[in-house]
């Protein structure tokens, strides 16, 4: 079922949008205002949103088709004005999906108000019914997370163990590879949450992640689906995980212990060829590395591979990411088979993690993430759900996958943490 609540009625009231370069902001994240606020950083650049100028509400099995029909019909009959032409600047849509068929929960917004900055070039884009001059920018800070608690969400750690035992014991039976199990995590706060805290936290602390926020679902991914700009399309696939220690000679120590090991190896394999498999139809020309290279994040090693390719058809990022989703880095191999393990013993309700999140252009060029190193803001904003998955193979160790999940919670945690 598809549920369609656009602020404006494409067919009959155009959107007008108009992008103007502007002074460089500052920090973007620190210019959102604290009720219906969207983000998209990476590096310090990137997009902050507010307001809602439209919105399409989706779910089901073609929650992905709907919403770019939606979107193409918006951007068809949208009046623009756009003076940076970058990716970016001109009429974008915010957006999320959920991990699974039939939750509910998708969504693309159009802000009132989008705030840009690439490469040195600063913008403010306007949209609406009408052209109104561009807000005053100002800077304000967010009130700080208050008495933070944790606790199991309903699969406590020792049951977890249990659940990844017995995909193993299900590998190991024949017709199934790998399975990525997912577990949570609740926090709970004396004060509704000020999502705006803990974005600025996992910006700083992760620049290299793209740190998001779109309808209460928030964190820091280091994962991007699928990127596509003006022809080339961009993929990187991480699967495969090592903890770091804090000591750098004993972490560069795992980090080659990591490139060696034949459990994360074929467990990257596994992600890496569904990624080159659901895009190859989609491009001309594909580069596939042979090897990864790892990823240093502060908290832990990734595996990692950059798959490019050269568009050859009119795909959007967004369909793009439909074809993708879900790849064996989130999912597991074969995907089909595993994603119906995952309903039968996983025991979580993902609602959007391990799903589409990130934006799109009228051009149809954005960028696309991974929902991970995420949480989800509910019932009065004084609940907060954390998630983590950890890829399940034939020689998997529960407490040590347990031991990676909690590595995985940790930048979302420390985020909502109290400053001490």
């Amino acid at each position: 079922m598809t549920v369609s609540n656009p602020a404006v009625d494409a067919a009959t009231a155009p959107l007008l949008v108009r992008s103007s370069p502007i002074d460089d902001p500052g920090a973007l994240l620190s210019l959102l205002p604290s009720a219906d606020a969207f983000a998209w950083v990476h590096g310090g650049d990137g997009l902050v949103g507010w307001g809602r100028a439209a919105e399409f509400s989706t779910a089901g099995s073609e929650r992905f088709t709907d919403a770019a029909a939606w979107w193409q019909d918006l951007s068809a009959h949208a009046v623009v004005r756009d003076d940076i032409d970058v990716p970016g600047s001109g009429l974008v849509a915010f957006g999320s999906f959920t991990f699974t068929d039939d939750a509910e929960g998708s969504t693309l917004v159009v802000p009132e108000v989008v705030i840009g900055r690439r490469d040195g070039v600063a913008w403010v884009t306007v949209i609406g019914l009408g052209i109104s001059s561009a807000p005053e920018l100002v800077a304000s800070t967010p009130s700080e997370p208050v008495g933070t608690t944790f606790a199991d969400g309903p699969v406590d750690s020792v049951t977890w163990q249990g659940l990844v035992g017995e995909a193993v014991r299900r590998i190991e039976q024949g017709g199934l590879d790998k399975v990525v199990l997912a577990r949570d995590l609740v926090a709970s706060l004396d004060e509704p949450l000020d999502v705006r805290a803990p974005l600025a936290r996992l910006a700083a602390d992760y620049p290299s992640c793209w740190t998001f926020h779109v309808d209460g679902f928030f964190g820091s991914t280091p994962e991007m689906l699928v990127r596509l700009e003006r022809g080339l399309v961009t993929s990187r696939v991480l699967a495969g995980t090592i903890r770091r220690t804090g000591d750098d000679a004993h972490d560069l120590a795992l980090a080659g212990s990591l490139a060696r090991s034949s459990k994360d190896l074929e467990e990257h394999e596994y992600a890496v060829r569904s990624v080159a498999e659901a895009l190859a139809p989609h491009c001309t020309s594909m580069n596939v590395p042979e090897t990864p290279f790892v990823l240093h994040l502060p908290n832990v090693m990734h595996l990692a591979t950059d798959v490019t390719g050269v568009i050859r058809d009119d795909a959007s990022a967004l369909s793009l990411a439909a074809s993708l989703h879900p790849s064996a880095a989130v999912g597991g191999t074969p995907t089909a088979e595993a994603v119906r393990l995952i309903a039968e013993i996983e025991l979580l309700d993902r609602g959007r993690y391990a799903g589409p999140v990130g934006w799109i252009g009228a051009s149809g060029d954005g960028e696309w993430g991974i929902g991970l190193r995420s949480a989800q803001i509910e019932d009065d904003g004084s609940v907060v759900r954390l998630f983590a998955g950890c890829g399940i193979v034939a020689d998997s160790v529960p407490a040590d996958e347990l031991a990676e999940s909690n590595a995985k919670l940790i930048p979302v945690r420390d985020a909502l943490t109290p400053r001490g």
